[in-house]
C-alpha cells in the first residue's frame, strides 16, 4: 500500500466502493505488497505511538519528554528497540523453555493477524492494477478480530505460567479473568452494529456509513455523517471501555500492575522476548483503535459534509490519511487515560465488567431490537413509531430506577460479631492486638497481692 509510487492519486468516485465480491482476485504479488504494507504500517505506528505517548504524558506532567535522539526525539523509540535487541537474554532456571519462548510469539502473531481485515480505503491503482486498499475481507471479519484477541491472551497466560515464578503466574491468571469479563462486553457492543449495518464484513460496514443525512442548522444546510457512533452511542461507549480493558492499559492494567506484581506476566522476560510483548501491546492498541474507527467512525471516510468542497476527498489514496488520523485520535484517548486515571482495584474491575457493562449492553440491544421492529412496521405512522419507541425506552428506564437495590446490613459491634460465630470456629486473635497475659505472669501477680506489704515502722 505505502510502497506504490503513484502517491495520493484521486480515483473516480463513480468507480464504487469495495464489497465482499471484490476480494480474492488479486495476483500474488499484489497480496505480498499488501502484507508487507500492513506490517510496515503497524511497526511504524508502534514506534510513533511510543514516542507519542511519552511526549503527551510529558506535556501533561509539565516536562520536556524525549528530545535528544532525532528532531523532537522522534528516534527515541528506535533507540529503545535497539537497546532491547542487544540486552542479555535471561532464561529462568525453573522456566518451561519451549513455552517460555513461544508465548511472546503467539501474542505478536495474533496482534498482526487481527489487522488483516481492516479497510484502509476504496479502490486504488497499484502498479497499474486496480485493487481495494484492504488486505482481505470475509463475511465474519469482525469475529476474526475477537478470535485473534482471544488467542493473543494465550501468549500472556502461557508466558506467566512458563516463567516458573509467582508474580508472572498471578499476572497470567488475571489476564484470563480480564479476557472473559471484557470480551463478552466487547462482543455484545458489536451486536448493535451488526443489526444496523446488516453485515459483519468490515468493508460493507464502512459502506453502510457512507450515506449522510441533510441537516439545517441556523439556516446553514450541510450533510451530517451517518457514522454509527452517533446512532449507537451506548455501544460506542461500552466498546471504548472494553477496548481499554482488552489491551491491559491503565486504568485496567491489572495483569502487569508494578505496584502489586512487580511486572506481572512479563516479569521474567528480557531482551527480544520482552520486546515482542511490548510490540504486541501497542499493536493491539492500534488494532482496537482501527476497529473502532471502522465500526463507529465511518472507517476510512472523511466527514460527508466536506465532499461538497472537495469531491475527491474519499477516493484514491487520501482515505489512508483519514484512517490514520482517526487512529491517532483514538490512541490519544489511551494515553490521556493513562496520564489521568488511577488504577482500579481488582474487585472493582471485575464488578464493573459483570454488573455494569454487560447488563447495560443487554438492555440496549433489546431496546434497539424493539426500535428496529417498529421501524419495519408499515401500518404505523412515523409519529406512532417514535411514540412507541419512547414508551419502550421509558419503561426500561423506569424499571432500572425501580429495580430493588440490595440493602446494606448494619455493621454490628465487634463483640456481637464474635458472639454470633458458630461453635467450633477458628480461634480469633485478640481484638486489641495485644498479647494475652501468660499463666506465669498471672501467678506472680497473685502472689504479690497475697504477701502483706511491709511498713517503715515494722522495719
Amino acid at each position: 500500500m505505502i510502497l506504490a509510487p503513484v502517491g495520493f492519486l484521486a480515483e473516480d468516485p463513480a468507480t464504487g466502493d469495495p464489497t465482499l465480491v471484490d476480494f480474492g482476485h488479486d495476483p500474488w504479488w499484489i497480496v505480498l505488497i499488501k502484507v508487507v504494507g500492513v506490517f510496515v504500517f503497524l511497526v511504524v505506528m508502534t514506534l510513533f505511538t511510543i514516542w507519542y505517548e511519552r511526549r503527551v504524558v510529558a506535556r501533561m506532567q509539565v516536562r520536556p519528554g524525549p528530545n535528544r535522539h532525532g528532531p523532537f526525539g522522534l528516534l527515541q523509540s528506535l533507540a529503545d528497540g535497539l537497546k532491547l535487541a542487544f540486552k542479555e537474554d535471561i532464561m529462568p532456571l525453573k522456566a518451561d523453555k519451549v513455552v517460555f519462548f513461544i508465548a511472546p510469539v503467539i501474542s505478536t502473531v495474533c496482534a498482526f493477524t487481527a489487522f488483516s481485515i481492516m479497510p484502509f480505503g476504496p479502490f486504488v491503482s497499484m502498479f497499474g492494477t486496480r485493487t481495494p486498499l484492504q488486505l482481505t475481507d470475509i463475511p465474519v471479519a469482525v469475529l476474526l478480530v475477537l478470535a485473534c484477541s482471544g488467542m493473543g491472551i494465550y501468549g500472556i497466560v502461557l508466558g506467566g505460567w512458563a516463567s516458573g515464578s509467582t508474580y508472572p503466574l498471578l499476572g497470567g491468571l488475571r489476564s484470563s479473568a480480564q479476557l472473559i469479563s471484557y470480551e463478552v462486553a466487547m462482543g455484545l457492543s458489536f451486536v448493535a452494529v451488526f443489526m444496523t449495518a446488516g453485515t459483519m464484513s468490515t468493508s460493507e460496514i464502512v459502506n453502510a456509513q457512507a450515506q449522510g443525512s441533510p441537516v439545517n442548522l441556523f439556516g446553514f444546510e450541510f450533510t451530517a455523517p451517518s457514522w454509527f457512533f452517533l446512532l449507537l452511542l451506548p455501544s460506542f461507549i461500552i466498546y471504548s471501555i472494553s477496548a481499554v480493558g482488552e489491551t491491559n492499559r491503565a486504568p485496567f492494567d491489572l495483569p502487569e500492575a508494578e505496584s502489586e506484581l512487580v511486572g506481572g506476566f512479563h516479569t521474567e522476560y528480557s531482551s527480544l522476548k520482552f520486546a515482542l510483548f511490548f510490540l504486541a501491546e501497542y499493536i493491539n492498541m492500534v488494532t482496537v483503535s482501527g476497529l473502532c474507527a471502522t465500526l463507529f467512525l465511518g472507517g476510512w471516510r472523511a466527514p460527508t459534509s466536506f465532499e461538497g468542497f472537495w469531491p475527491g476527498i474519499n477516493s484514491g489514496w487520501w482515505p489512508l490519511l483519514w484512517f490514520t488520523i482517526k487512529v491517532l485520535l483514538l490512541l490519544f484517548v489511551f494515553i490521556w487515560l493513562r496520564g489521568t486515571l488511577p488504577r482500579l482495584r481488582y474487585d472493582q474491575f471485575m464488578r464493573f465488567g459483570w454488573k455494569v457493562l454487560i447488563p447495560v449492553n443487554l438492555v440496549w440491544i433489546l431496546t434497539l431490537a424493539g426500535i428496529k421492529t417498529l421501524q419495519k412496521s408499515s401500518s404505523m405512522s412515523q409519529f406512532d413509531k417514535l411514540f412507541a419507541a419512547g414508551i419502550v425506552v421509558g419503561v426500561i428506564l423506569l424499571l432500572a430506577l425501580l429495580w430493588p437495590q440490595k440493602k446494606e446490613e448494619p455493621v454490628l459491634p465487634v463483640e456481637e460479631q464474635v458472639a454470633r460465630r458458630p461453635e467450633g470456629s477458628f480461634p480469633l486473635p485478640p481484638m486489641d492486638l495485644q498479647v494475652p497475659v501468660s499463666p506465669r505472669a498471672k501467678r506472680l501477680t497473685a502472689e504479690r497481692e497475697t504477701v502483706p506489704a511491709t511498713t517503715e515502722e515494722e522495719v
